[in-house]
């Protein structure tokens, strides 16, 4: 019988605390950009006593993509994917976000749909900026949607004058994200397996937890009271939701979109805070890669 394998793109918090939760009896096919992250994670898995196999990827090229996908289908059923990766924008240009959290979303949804086996699952860490990004045209949801993913960066309205900045960038490619997802639910459900998205709010991480420590510290506190919760997200909780949406119970629910921010965005929307003072801020924070 071949051997169930997660798929984990991002060695992050994130992705660390879904193989955990995940993991256990299936190989697990981990992959990220950064060597080193990548190495440590394994070892932290592994040394909790999952079958880790690592592989470097790019998930801005379809070939290193491609490559994932064929070294996951050659390791057994793939059976559960998780996208965690990413870049946000303390951490890239407008330029870098875009190509990677943008286009590497749809790449990885075309390139994993193609392996999916029937019974299978998937997916993908967006953001809660997505949600407080004001409503685009419907031609450009349409483009964002549906338009070929080597093409989406072509996009007249995804330009370096139309995108003037990192948050903007990671607004954008989140709203995509959640888009792509419901386009991709259709390859998926083809080869009988499903998709969604998950958009958290402010999950602290290691890499977040120095964004809280940092000079911006007090302008994202003043955003986690403002919010229905009052406090803030942990990557286990989002694991637990990626269990559910990759588990059986959720079987008849296919390219959605699961916001998961402790209320920020209804605070927003409420008048509680105002997104001018807090640009960058939930973005920032959304998640870590």
């Amino acid at each position: 019988m071949s051997k169930q394998v997660l798929v984990i793109t991002g060695a992050g918090g994130i992705g660390q605390a879904i193989a955990r939760r995940q993991g256990a009896g299936k190989s697990v096919l981990l992959a990220d950009f950064a060597e080193q992250t990548l190495q440590a994670s394994a070892n932290a898995l592994q040394g909790a006593g999952l079958d880790v196999t690592t592989q470097l990827v790019d998930v801005s090229s379809r070939e290193s993509v491609s490559e994932l996908a064929a070294a996951a289908e050659a390791l057994g059923s793939v059976t559960q994917v998780a996208h965690t990766a990413g870049q946000s924008p303390t951490m890239a240009s407008p330029e870098a976000i875009l190509t990677v959290d943008l286009l590497g979303t749809a790449l990885v949804l075309e390139e994993m749909g193609n392996v999916i086996a029937d019974g299978g699952a998937g997916v993908v860490i967006s953001s809660m900026a997505g949600h407080r990004l004001r409503a685009l045209a419907p031609e450009q949801d349409d483009a964002l949607r549906n338009a070929p993913a080597d093409e989406l960066l072509q996009l007249p309205f995804l330009t370096a004058e139309a995108v003037p900045n990192s948050t903007a960038a990671y607004e954008i490619s989140k709203r995509a994200n959640n888009l792509r997802v419901e386009s991709a639910s259709l390859q998926w459900g083809d080869r009988g397996a499903r998709v969604n998205s998950i958009s958290p709010g402010i999950i602290v991480t290691p890499l977040a937890q120095q964004e809280l420590d940092s000079e911006r510290g007090p302008t994202l506190r003043g955003m986690i009271e403002a919010s229905p919760a009052g406090r803030v997200g942990t990557a286990d909780e989002v694991a637990a939701v990626a269990a559910f949406l990759l588990g059986g119970e959720a079987g008849f629910i296919t390219g959605s979109d699961l916001l998961m921010d402790g209320g920020t965005v209804a605070a927003l929307h409420g008048g509680r805070w105002e997104a001018s003072r807090f640009a960058g801020a939930t973005s920032a924070m959304g998640r870590e890669q």
